[in-house]
């Protein structure tokens, strides 16, 4: 006999919602509805799969389709949202185009909560954050997440390591020298956070602020010099493989 085909299909169109889902009938417009009707040619009857930050993820099927807007009836909850490990992104506001790739990185791998910190170096000091919770949203969308990072407030670095919880590990990666990162990673689990510097690097007196914290842990990141996106996403994914969800 052949096999029977799965549903809803993996070709399913799926989007983030900012309310809770359950069972019932929801109107979509605005730029998901032109995705769905426009782009993916959506029908009556065609699944739509939905997603909430909070409940999980839901199926939906098209009921009425309007040029401009259409409703779906949500039907039953295909899984819970996700367990996230507990690692925050605390990194220095890059460019537009590589801000914006480091924070899709940081959804796709898993991160938690990500913190722009503002270092004496920084060239952006005032990132926008609506348009980084978008693109971490679009990451989500595409990825199959159910969690989507948290986006915080811009926060100078002294703010940042005054306020800093007693119970959660900095590891920040120093380009003069610290531990193996995956080393040091395995020797210290539980609530963490990476601290990545602009494009310049920390200066001298940021530096020995850092390392003056009894939560901080310098690591290197190998013989190669990265950029500090390529430095995030490697970092966060050493943590990951050492001490988050990949083992």
């Amino acid at each position: 006999m052949p096999a029977t085909p799965a549903w809803p299909p993996q070709s399913t169109p799926r989007l983030f919602v900012e309310e809770s889902l359950a069972p019932g009938v929801r109107r979509i417009d605005g730029p998901a509805a032109h995705y769905l009707v426009s782009v993916m040619r959506t029908k009556v009857g065609d699944p739509v799969k939905l997603f909430d930050d909070a409940t999980g993820e839901w199926l939906a099927i098209a009921r009425d389709v309007g040029r401009r807007d259409l409703s779906v009836e949500v039907t039953e909850c295909l899984r819970p949202r996700e367990t996230v490990p507990d690692l925050w992104l605390c990194a220095a506001p890059l460019k537009k185009n590589r801000v914006d790739w480091m924070a899709e990185k940081a959804c796709e791998l898993g991160v938690d909560r990500y913190v722009p910190v503002v270092t004496r170096r920084t060239v952006v000091d005032k990132p926008n954050t609506d348009r980084l919770r978008a693109h971490m949203i679009e990451a989500a969308e595409q990825c199959g997440r159910t969690a989507i990072p948290q986006v915080a407030d811009p926060v100078k670095l002294p703010a940042l390591l005054r306020d800093w919880p007693d119970e959660r590990t900095l590891f920040f990666a120093d380009e003069t020298g610290g531990a193996p990162a995956l080393d040091a990673m395995r020797a210290k689990p539980g609530a963490a956070a990476i601290l990545i510097g602009p494009e310049g690097g920390f200066d001298a007196d940021e530096r020995a602020a850092i390392r003056a914290m009894p939560q901080a842990i310098g690591i290197a990141l190998g013989p190669r010099i990265l950029r500090a996106d390529t430095a995030a996403a490697a970092a966060t994914a050493l943590w990951m493989a050492a001490a988050g969800d990949w083992t």
